[in-house]
């Protein structure tokens, strides 16, 4: 047999051995996201009826849908540490039974005080599950696969959107007054319980990773350590002590704090932001939020595939977050037609969320073994403290003012920064 039809064989059975880990890992690991982003938003949601409800300013809302990432910050970098050297399989169970519980018992919030413990408590309950699951797609998948494997996992934001809006919109007003519950009461409750049920799961579903697998063959796992024992060759590897004094995960962690500024900003006040432009009914709402997630579903996947067949991530990064950056403003100038204002909310949320799989590629590509344990938990739960400051700071400023359109503005220039990093702080040379 020649050469060429050799390297054909090995790379059709490489082909066919990736297809059936993603077929395997990728639609419930998106699962798991889908319910898990739904329990951290869904307050968003609930704010079209809650805040009157209970009479809580914007600037409360601000500091209880925000609260959740102080805690999610503290716990962050234990819990993937712990995740490392328990396996997947326990702790990421463990994260999602204990948050689903907690994300219900959100129904009964009756007071600021109450609001900010169980945000709070949610934060901590979920902390290290989003960085887990990056860490645990470097077990399985070389640097050069991963982006479009990132974006396929992360379109479950961008799925919790099309489907959690509308889902959301039908629970607040058709459970409305059932049980003598409020219409966002049901909500946290319905949409909390099917965590722990997704959670009991992964349990018996997940593999700590390929070794344990025994749904793949020997020729299978042989061939699958191999390329994550050679992509690990190309990396850095530090003590823990190391990856906090070192200045490239500082500047990832910065930039995805930029990133994440604009995330938040449309997760949380998206529906807001709808219904600001002349729409009342809650249900129409939830149904016209589903059409920029449905949109950024398409991006995320076309430029993450795009990127990883071209090997390029930088100009892919910061386009994304410079889009993401345009539509906000254009949002905020054509806040007065719905139909305008929607389709600049559906490029900004396209350009936002793209931004998040594809920055992903940077510090996977840079860090391994501990380091990436370590190091992925520090980028993600400094990047996520944006979630604290963005919907305070929007609340505050619509307190102040009475709109959302500066607000907005510096969501903007956040993301136009995290685009200036991407391309100026990060070296060609880690693109891969």
């Amino acid at each position: 047999m020649s050469t060429v039809a050799i390297n054909a064989s090995v790379r059709s059975h490489a082909e066919a051995t990736y297809s059936k880990v993603t077929w395997r890992l990728i639609p419930f690991l998106f699962l798991c996201y889908v319910v898990a982003y739904l329990d951290r938003v869904n307050v968003g949601f609930a704010k079209l009826q809650m805040l009157n409800d209970l009479k809580f300013s914007e600037t409360v809302y601000g500091i209880g849908a925000g609260i959740f990432f102080i805690g999610y910050f503290f716990f962050e970098v234990p819990s993937n540490i712990i995740l490392s050297r328990t396996g997947a399989r326990v702790w990421l169970a463990r994260i999602m039974v204990t948050w689903g519980v907690i994300s219900s018992a959100m129904m009964f919030v009756s007071s600021p005080a109450t609001f900010y413990v169980l945000r709070f408590l949610l934060g901590v309950a979920e902390a290290g599950f989003f960085p887990g699951i990056i860490l645990y797609l470097t077990y399985w998948y070389p640097a050069q696969r991963r982006a479009r494997i990132v974006a396929l996992f992360m379109t479950a934001i961008a799925l919790s959107g099309v489907v959690g809006g509308p889902l959301s919109g039908w629970i607040m007003q058709t459970f409305a007054g059932k049980n003598s519950w409020a219409g966002w009461q049901w909500l946290f409750l319905l949409e909390g319980l099917p965590s722990v049920v997704v959670g009991i799961w992964l349990y018996f579903y997940l593999d700590d990773g390929i070794r344990s697998a025994k749904w793949l063959t020997e020729d299978e796992k042989v061939m699958l350590e191999m390329e994550v024992a050679n992509d690990q060759q190309m990396k850095t590897h530090m003590t823990i002590a190391e990856v906090f004094r070192n200045g490239k995960v500082w500047l990832l962690s910065f930039i995805y704090f930029a990133f994440i500024m604009g995330l938040y900003g449309v997760s949380f006040w998206l529906p807001n932001l709808i219904k600001s432009t002349g729409v009342k009914d809650v249900l129409t709402v939830g149904l016209l939020t589903a059409i920029p997630y449905g949109f950024a579903a398409i991006v995320m996947v076309v430029a993450g595939r795009n990127s990883d067949s071209t090997g390029e991530r930088r100009w892919h990064t910061a386009i994304a977050g410079v889009l993401g950056a345009v539509g906000l403003v254009a949002s905020t100038i054509f806040s007065d037609n719905t139909m305008i204002a929607l389709a600049a909310l559906s490029v900004a949320t396209a350009g936002i969320l793209t931004t998040l799989p594809l920055f992903w590629t940077l510090p996977t590509a840079y860090l391994g073994g501990t380091a990436a344990a370590a190091g992925i938990a520090m980028i993600n739960s400094i990047g996520n403290l944006a979630g604290f400051v963005s919907p305070y700071m929007i609340g505050a400023i619509k307190d102040a003012t009475q709109s959302t359109v500066t607000g907005m503005y510096v969501l903007a220039l956040s993301l136009v920064v995290g685009a200036a990093l991407v391309l100026f702080g990060i070296p060609r040379d880690r693109q891969r």
